[in-house]
């Protein structure tokens, strides 16, 4: 299956886009926004949605080895300097986390995505198929960690051409923060990147809105 365009929406069968074996019974959720990932990023995400009043849920990307040593020590490039203002915003972002409430479930791993084609607006356009049940929502967004997941979802759309990825994404409701030009980009990359697609989902959500009221 192959998109010419990924600024126009793709044809999708009903077949889920592997990521894992995925159960079909379970507890169904339905909310606005699902951010697959963990850490900085996704904290990050979830901390700019909720002050622009999106509901989301976070989970965990799908990760079938485990690991039994730990990594070794590395800066991943950035300063001892940087690497402490990081940890003391992503403190400040897990604390905000708490006093907020934010649904963030670190047991929870998506296994599968699935594309709701043919859905009306009303309807969440992605399903994530967790160990016990589905979440569904109109948006999801990708983390570093969850790269390999996109790049998948991407390729089952039939989507090869980096051209095509950014309108397309954002036109289908897909997001990803914490990935630049740079192989990790700087703490204040991705915090821009966590408003930019806050604001775009905020506007989304509200576009939606307006509809299903005037319809």
């Amino acid at each position: 299956m192959k998109a010419a365009s990924f600024a126009a929406t793709p044809h999708f069968t009903s077949a889920a886009l592997d990521l894992a074996d995925a159960p079909v019974h379970g507890s169904a959720e339905n909310t606005s926004t699902i951010v697959i990932g963990s850490g900085f990023s996704a904290l990050a995400v979830a901390a700019e949605l909720n002050r622009q009043g999106v509901k989301a849920i976070v989970v965990e990307t799908f990760s079938p080895l485990k690991q039994h040593s730990p990594p070794a020590t590395t800066t991943g490039g950035i300063s001892l300097a940087a690497l402490n203002e990081r940890s003391e915003i992503l403190r400040l972002l897990e604390n905000y986390a708490r006093r907020h409430q934010l649904d963030i479930r670190p047991s929870t791993q998506a296994l599968s995505l699935t594309r709701n084609h043919g859905s009306v607006r009303a309807n969440p356009h992605w399903t994530v198929h967790t160990a016990t049940g589905t979440l569904s929502a109109h948006n999801i967004v990708f983390t570093r960690g969850a790269l390999n997941q996109l790049r998948r979802v991407l390729h089952g759309l039939g989507v090869t051409k980096a051209t095509e990825l950014r309108t397309g994404m954002h036109a289908l409701g897909l997001y990803l923060v914490g990935v630049g030009d740079l192989v990790i980009p700087s703490t204040q990359e991705i915090l821009h990147q966590a408003k930019r697609a806050g604001a775009s989902i905020s506007s989304r959500v509200a576009v939606r809105e307006t509809g299903l009221a005037l319809a």
